[in-house]
């Protein structure tokens, strides 16, 4: 049997070999050439000689080499090929190399993104990236326990972000399934995890619903000492109440001003992930289409109805009107932008309108699809009647 001082002071062959062996019993031996000393390990299964590389010294010790040897030895004495179960190894790591969390989840996302928006597919993959992929995405899927997403889980919940951790673990979901649907994972573990995330909090954005304080609020609008065009997206946001982001991003292509209507697609509406998806339509009362004349005198050669200041070519930014306010003295405690949306849904839900219009007018999706169609056939002129309504209520809190 050979010892460390032996295998350490092995010289390359001097004459004229290209190499020589230097045994250490039970098949296990060194073989030493000008460049290396490589062990091998050689047995013989059905009558036939093979040799197996254990690896070079120093970088596998002598220690090391024996107890790979004794492993392929037990392997022979159960009827194995060391050979073939080394193959067969390989080939099992390979294939889990193709089965991670990170490979099946990119091609899960590359399979389906052609359905979504482009900006629903950039949260998405960002989401699975930045919470996902970057703790498990290396590990194989079919090794992944319900424990091990729920560490991912916790930690976007540690952050305080209640929604993004459901929402994360839906499209873990969605990964999983598509992982078992192709038989690369047994179960969906995202199952086990019902009721492991805390719900989140619902909550309602900032807003004034005192009529005498909407009064007050309306007037302190009429008199902003701002930017013209900041003083209007103020005057419009309260009577139309959209979503901000479709109000500071409206194109005068989408607004028709002799019918009253603001067409706005489909793809720029908020909780639309699909790219086939209905525009929503708001009906303008008199008071908006008089704001929107007032401002068509100014910005009416761009694109934006209310563009940012300078040549930028863009819309105004999203911190604008939230800015108006505070300019106004109204902080974030009093109300935000989006407040304007809570103050309409309540006081229209208070003074007997339909709930069914009411919700249409606020683009919130709706789940049934039959009543959907039924919302856009029938409440249209519903809604007209409502926002003009709404739009007299608000200008008799001003007065």
């Amino acid at each position: 049997m050979l010892n460390n001082a032996q295998v350490k002071s092995a010289q390359p062959p001097s004459d004229g070999r290209k190499s020589y062996k230097l045994f250490d019993g039970n098949g296990l031996y060194l073989e030493v050439t000008a460049t290396s000393k490589r062990w091998r390990f050689k047995y013989t299964f059905r009558y036939k000689e093979n040799r197996l590389s254990l690896g070079i010294y120093p970088d596998v010790s002598l220690k090391d080499a024996r107890d790979k040897a004794r492993e392929f030895r037990l392997l022979l004495l159960e009827g194995i090929d060391p050979s073939e179960e080394r193959k067969a190894r390989k080939a099992e790591t390979r294939a889990q190399t193709k089965e991670t969390v990170e490979i099946i989840g990119r091609e899960w996302f590359e399979k389906f993104k052609h359905q979504w928006t482009p900006e629903h597919a950039v949260t998405v993959i960002y989401r699975l990236e930045s919470n996902v992929f970057s703790m498990i995405g290396p590990r194989a899927i079919k090794d992944i326990e319900p424990l091990d997403l729920l560490a991912c889980l916790r930690r976007i919940e540690s952050r305080g972000h209640l929604e993004l951790a459901r929402r994360t673990k839906q499209i873990c979901g969605q990964v999983w399934r598509y992982a078992v649907a192709t038989g690369r994972a047994q179960r969906d573990v995202t199952a086990d995890l019902r009721g492991a995330i805390a719900p989140p909090i619902p909550r309602n954005f900032p807003t004034i619903l005192e009529p005498a304080k909407i009064g007050k609020l309306l007037r302190d609008i009429d008199n902003y000492p701002g930017f013209f065009i900041t003083r209007q997206a103020l005057r419009l946001s309260p009577i139309v109440f959209l979503r901000p982001g479709n109000l500071r991003q409206a194109e005068w292509a989408d607004i028709d001003l002799d019918g009253a209507l603001w067409r706005i697609s489909g793809e720029k509406m908020k909780g639309q992930k699909v790219r086939k998806r209905p525009d929503h339509i708001t009906p303008l009362p008199r008071q908006a289409v008089e704001i929107l004349k007032e401002t068509r005198a100014l910005s009416g050669r761009g694109r934006y109805v209310f563009p940012a200041r300078g040549n930028s070519g863009g819309p105004m930014s999203e911190n604008t009107v939230r800015s108006a306010l505070r300019r106004l003295g109204y902080s974030n405690e009093d109300i935000v932008p989006h407040g304007f949306r809570h103050m309409a849904s309540t006081l229209l839900n208070e003074q007997g309108w339909s709930s069914d219009a009411i919700e249409r007018q606020l683009a919130h999706a709706e789940q049934n699809k039959i009543r959907a169609v039924y919302n856009k056939a029938e409440f249209l002129e519903e809604r007209r009647r409502m926002m003009q309504a709404w739009a007299d209520y608000l200008e008799y809190l001003r007065k």
